[in-house]
């Protein structure tokens, strides 16, 4: 789940050698600081909480240092200014910001109205909210002022662009299972939704389109894969519950209705158990390599040939196991069931120069085939391009429940720290 978006595990990295190029030769040292850190949040809930969670890591008081909201579930969602000194231990202040609702799964900061204040995106179990930000880290609903529909489903993703020439965003919505089908929820996937900007209103959202087929998705993104200028939007969805479903990629082009790639265009048929989605440019070609974690091995997409004067099409093989990146079973621990992976990201963690991948883990509740035991990775690119995995090493190998997660500097001092999401655990 980009699911940007469940434990919340807050480490400080320290022991950072710059420039290395081999993995043996780099340190990556993490040194928690729960019980310090101020945060005190746990996702809660059962069945309609199985997935979601996320945490939302933003500056809103203007100070540069990156605050926190995490989502609560069942609980209501806890909001946290972050006060660290720089360069010092991670500290955060737990405060009232009117985004401490209930039934949250996951948040995104964007600056809807383009003021000088950032605005969050809600998604939650049942209405979805857009709150716009006052300044200093405060929060109003903006639902009827900006003609936000929020309906009534178990919205687990979300990605948000502009389109050609547009002054207000476009939404991308992920609706999950239909959660009245609890005895039955396989082929109950929801449609999603595309909030695009209002033709009649400014400022405002238009009614929300359906994009249809929907197969259950966990995250979303936006990306301009191709150089064309118009970024499309790729969905990574949970063959758990869809039927005829696969991995898909809508052109969302201005002023024209959605249309999905097809396998006569190139894209190929791919059913995964798609929770998480992140991308980057590995190889500096000037086209984005995808991230897609599932359960047992994860993904790592690359273009195509692209020839020159040639506009790309959308085919990309996969370079999961050549690059090292699989990340198919626990790497430490006597669990060798297949993992489940959630929230990914790349960020260079030891400022070599080189993007590293770090993937959150956990098992969806309890199911028997696949490991209780499965701890997040932290995969360290090396200078020829290859993975090494250095989540127990580096201190981040966390047994629990993660969902998702934020790899973010926190105390301002030039080294990358670490936020996890947790389901059923107490944040750390």
């Amino acid at each position: 789940m980009r699911v940007n978006t469940f434990f919340a595990l807050a480490m400080s990295l320290g022991g950072v050698a710059a420039g290395t190029a081999q993995a043996d030769d780099l340190t990556a040292s993490f040194k928690e600081e729960t019980q310090t850190s101020g945060i005190d949040s746990i996702f809660t809930g059962e069945w309609e909480y199985m997935v979601g969670g996320g945490t939302a890591v933003f500056d809103c008081n203007g100070d540069e240092l990156p605050d926190v909201y995490l989502a609560g579930g069942v609980s209501p969602a806890k909001f946290y200014k972050n006060i660290s000194k720089r360069a010092e231990a991670l500290r955060f202040e737990a405060h009232s910001s009117g985004l401490e609702v209930d039934k949250v799964l996951g948040a995104y900061p964007i600056n809807i109205d383009g003021d000088e204040h950032v605005d969050v995106v809600v998604l939650r179990q049942g209405e979805n909210l857009v709150m716009r930000g006052r300044g200093d880290c405060q929060f109003v609903r903006a639902n009827e002022e900006w003609g936000f529909n929020g309906g009534d489903a178990w919205s687990a993703a979300l990605a948000a662009t502009w389109e050609k020439d547009a002054s207000w965003p476009t939404l991308a919505i992920g609706n999950y299972i239909d959660r009245n089908e609890e005895i039955s929820p396989w082929g109950s996937c929801t449609d999603n939704w595309l909030h695009r900007p209002s033709p009649d209103k400014p400022k405002s959202f238009a009614d929300p389109v359906a994009l249809k087929p929907s197969f259950c998705p966990l995250s979303m993104l936006f990306s301009d894969w191709n150089r064309s200028g118009t970024p499309s939007l790729r969905v990574t969805n949970d063959r758990q519950y869809y039927e005829g479903g696969r991995e898909q990629m809508w052109r969302v082009e201005a002023g024209k209705t959605p249309t999905f790639y097809e396998e006569k265009e190139g894209w190929q048929y791919l059913r995964i158990w798609g929770m998480g989605i992140a991308s980057s440019d590995l190889d500096f070609d000037g086209f984005p390599e995808y991230a897609l974690t599932s359960m047992a091995d994860n993904k790592l997409q690359t273009l195509g040939e692209v020839k020159a004067g040639v506009a790309p099409m959308p085919v990309f093989k996969d370079v999961a196991y050549s690059k090292g990146v699989t990340a198919h079973r626990p790497y430490a621990g006597d669990d060798l069931r297949p993992s489940t992976a959630w929230h990914v990201q790349f960020e260079d963690v030891n400022n070599d120069g080189f993007v590293d991948l770090f993937i959150a883990k956990g098992n969806v509740a309890e199911m028997p085939d696949f490991a209780m035991k499965d701890p997040n990775n932290l995969l360290l690119q090396q200078e020829d391009g290859h993975f090494a995995e250095y989540g127990e090493k580096a201190g981040v190998a966390s047994m629990g429940q993660s969902r998702g997660a934020a790899l973010a500097d926190f105390n301002l001092d030039g080294l990358v720290d670490l936020l996890v999401v947790n389901r059923g655990s107490r944040a750390q």
